[in-house]
């Protein structure tokens, strides 16, 4: 897990980016460590505060979440006031920004929520929808992949505007399923609700590491501090799985994933360190060094 701070994207960093190329273009640049664990229990203590206002929270990662506050714990019928609720709560008790987006659907919160960042709060009305969606990019589009925009993209549509003018038969027959969703997005429509109750298929852990690491102790100690971090989610969630699956990324980013089904649940971080020392003997490419380990559990 890697990210940068806005400053450092004025110089064209950005997050998928290795830190040596982000070196390369920010050289006075401070890198430092992560620290998954205390993202993990900041992200709690927001879920918290999330939690005083609705229980329909729709956790989406680590530091994201949809809620649906139509009917919320406080009586309060504008969701505006509610969103600076919320964001005078974070700021007061964990002194951190939040950005939020608030309208009619999630798909159009979410782009709500991107609008204005790391500290704004963009609303997006049902009268406003199609204007703002005409002149977005359509690789802001939420929901919309790289090789969804390459594809529209030779269609001749880069914005919201040129993809309201294809026809929906049009769409579904470039794009499948998908394009039936496509042509709802351009017209700001969307009926997905907010679901409190995702049900969790894996649980998983990874590390980025700044400094590769060569040698197979190295790698194993990692896999170990791993299996213990696995290990404590899968008896906080109640959950034990049947299936470890190791994942390595190389210096030359090659990413190599294999997997291990086992005949019995466990939740161990004793045995995941065993079963994943076991799989890492199969695929490591040390030479290349390794840049990431992760490990997931599933087949819960």
């Amino acid at each position: 897990m890697s990210t940068c701070s806005y400053e450092a994207r004025a110089f064209g960093v950005h997050s998928a980016m290795s830190s040596k190329e982000a070196y390369e273009r920010c050289p006075q640049g401070i890198f430092i460590s992560g620290n998954y664990e205390k993202y993990q229990a900041i992200g709690l203590q927001v879920r918290e505060i999330f939690k005083r206002y609705t229980d329909l929270v729709e956790s989406m990662s680590i530091d994201e979440a949809y809620l649906d506050v139509t009917e919320n714990k406080l009586g309060i019928s504008s969701a505006i006031k509610i969103a600076k609720l919320i964001q005078h709560d974070i700021w007061n008790e964990l002194r951190l920004t939040a950005s939020a987006g608030v309208s009619y659907n999630k798909f159009l919160a979410k782009i709500a929520s991107d609008m204005e960042k790391p500290h704004g709060l963009t609303v997006i009305l049902p009268d406003e929808a199609v204007t703002i969606l005409s002149a977005m990019p359509i690789e802001k589009f939420h929901g919309v992949g790289k090789k969804t925009v390459e594809k529209l993209h030779e269609l001749g549509v880069y914005t919201g505007k040129e993809l309201l003018e294809i026809s929906e038969m049009e769409l579904i027959d470039r794009f499948g399923r998908f394009g039936y969703d496509l042509y709802r997005k351009a017209r700001g429509i969307s009926n997905s609700p907010v679901k409190a109750n995702r049900i969790r298929k894996s649980i998983g852990k990874e590390r980025t590491y700044g400094k590769l690491l060569y040698t197979e102790e190295d790698a194993k100690k990692e896999l170990s501090s791993l299996a213990k971090r696995v290990s404590e989610s899968l008896v906080k969630h109640s959950k034990k799985g049947k299936t470890v699956v190791l994942k390595i990324r190389c210096g030359d980013f090659t990413t190599l994933t294999k997997r291990l089904t086992l005949d019995h649940k466990t939740d161990p971080a004793e045995e995941l360190e065993r079963v994943a020392h076991g799989i890492f003997k199969q695929i490591a490419e040390l030479p290349k060094g390794i840049r990431l380990l992760g490990m997931t559990v599933t087949n819960f």
